[in-house]
């Protein structure tokens, strides 16, 4: 039995390009399990994590949630147990690994919302690839240099621990993005001898996060059209400038998110003639009746949040895109990316040989 070992942030794909590469081993035969060691709890209320639903239904693997996920943390997680160092927490997970991957040919271990989360405890990804005997599959977006200056850092850490690479994969890339990806980043990988599996363009049926990923993350005060909260969103604006100012962004930009305080009923009436999938006012200040008649009019749905501005945005931070396993157009999507785009040779000769 092989481990292969997915690394990326949140909201690169690490998780839908795991599946897609997991379904395409199910293709050869293989027979392929899931373990997520460190799940990461969203919200105050505790609940079966996304990605291991989605990997238990899609997979179609015997396992609760609670053996394919047996640790959970969020970002205040350092109390109790955990302060404690308390070894049934390893235990925990040992005795998980071993029931998800006994009589597979290849398990997928899915890494936590970062590759350093869980470090002071020795639950990172670089600490538990080495642990498990895996080898590692980096998700990699690059929006800017600095990603791929942390990309490199992260592999060079994996080698230090002296934990294999079967490659790295440039995921969720974007049109800006695409030219630079493939004729600057790629290059400067392979000059330092690390295989690239594949470079995969953004699309926005599984990358962009709809309308309803949006409130969920904010709260607020549904104001207009909430039927319509599973439209896409690709783009925020902030409406903090003047309307001349401001137009030409609301006219390049696609299904965009405005983000504009309830005073800023004209930012809002100008954002709905050109392509908007939601309005957020921020401040608790209710817009002008105009707006929500226009937006019911539009499907747009309006948020109304107490948060300010920079609140608002800084939340926002926190939402990506899950795949719900019912969602067969995007799993369908997610499988023809890793045909199309990712060279699955090394990872079946890893788990092959």
């Amino acid at each position: 039995m092989k481990t292969i070992y997915f690394s990326g942030k949140a909201g690169d794909g690490k998780t839908a390009t795991a599946l897609g590469i997991a379904l395409k081993l199910q293709e050869q035969d293989l027979k392929v399990s899931y373990f997520k060691p460190l799940g990461f709890q969203k919200g105050a209320v505790k609940k079966e994590d996304d990605d291991v639903l989605l990997m238990r239904e899609v997979l179609k693997l015997p396992f609760p949630g609670e053996v394919l996920s047996p640790v959970t943390v969020n970002a205040h997680y350092l109390a109790g147990r955990f302060l404690k160092e308390d070894p049934s927490i390893w235990y925990k997970i040992d005795e998980s690994f071993n029931r998800c991957s006994r009589g597979y040919d290849a398990i997928i271990i899915d890494g936590s919302v970062a590759p350093f989360v869980g470090y002071n405890q020795g639950l990172d990804d670089f600490s538990l690839a080495k642990h498990f005997g895996a080898a590692v599959i980096y998700i990699l977006k690059t929006e800017d240099d600095f990603e791929l200056d942390r990309g490199l850092l992260y592999i060079e850490i994996w080698s230090c621990r002296e934990v294999p690479l079967l490659g790295c994969i440039f995921n969720n890339i974007s049109r800006a993005q695409w030219d630079k990806t493939r004729g600057v980043y790629r290059p400067i990988l392979e000059r330092k001898q690390i295989r690239v599996l594949g470079v995969i363009p953004r699309q926005a049926e599984i990358a962009a996060p709809t309308v309803a990923e949006f409130y969920n993350a904010l709260g607020g005060e549904i104001l207009a059209a909430p039927d319509r909260m599973n439209r896409l969103v690709e783009e925020v604006v902030i409406g903090s400038m003047t309307i001349e100012s401001a137009l030409g962004y609301l006219r390049r930009a696609p299904n965009k998110a405005l983000i504009t305080g309830g005073d800023r009923s004209d930012m809002a009436l100008t954002a709905l003639e050109t392509s908007t999938s939601v309005i957020i006012f921020t401040g608790g200040l209710y817009p002008d009746v105009r707006v929500l008649a226009r937006a019911e009019e539009k499907g747009v749905p309006v948020i109304l949040v107490h948060e300010d501005t920079f609140s608002t945005v800084e939340n926002l931070h926190k939402v990506y895109r899950s795949i719900h396993p019912q969602n067969n157009e995007a799993i369908r999507i997610v499988m023809d990316n890793i045909e199309k785009h990712v060279d699955l040779t090394p990872v079946l000769d890893y788990i092959r040989q």
